[in-house]
């Protein structure tokens, strides 16, 4: 069979996608628009819903200059809800359809829920 990087990148996607509820962890995916330099869609799951979600940026932190070589586009402070999902790969394919669709770049952190 054939190396398939459509796969490839999905299986990438799908298990970016994580929640572990004793540490309180979960994958962050942020799709980058190249051109403006900033996030576009960020996905991760979200455990007050028990569901996955994808949100479209909506405002931006300003873009400081890549001077201590970490994030180098803008982070968004808040988005609107574009898309639920039930599962991990319903996600994992509609990030994949969305970066393919407007040529966007993937980004991965991992995040902590906040204390009470």
């Amino acid at each position: 069979m054939a190396f398939n990087p459509e796969q490839f990148a999905r299986q990438l996607l799908l298990e970016a996608l994580f929640y572990d509820p004793e540490y309180g962890a979960f994958g962050n995916v942020s799709l980058i628009d190249k051109e403006s330099v900033r996030e576009r869609y960020l996905a991760s799951f979200d455990p007050e819903r028990d569901l996955f979600l994808i949100e479209e940026a909506i405002e931006w932190e300003d873009l400081d200059a890549d001077e201590d070589g970490e994030i180098d586009y803008a982070l968004a402070v808040d988005g609107q809800e574009h898309s639920v999902f039930q599962t991990p790969d319903e996600t994992a394919d509609a990030l994949y359809t969305l970066a393919r669709d407007n040529n966007l770049a993937p980004s991965f952190m991992i995040l902590f829920e906040e204390d009470g």
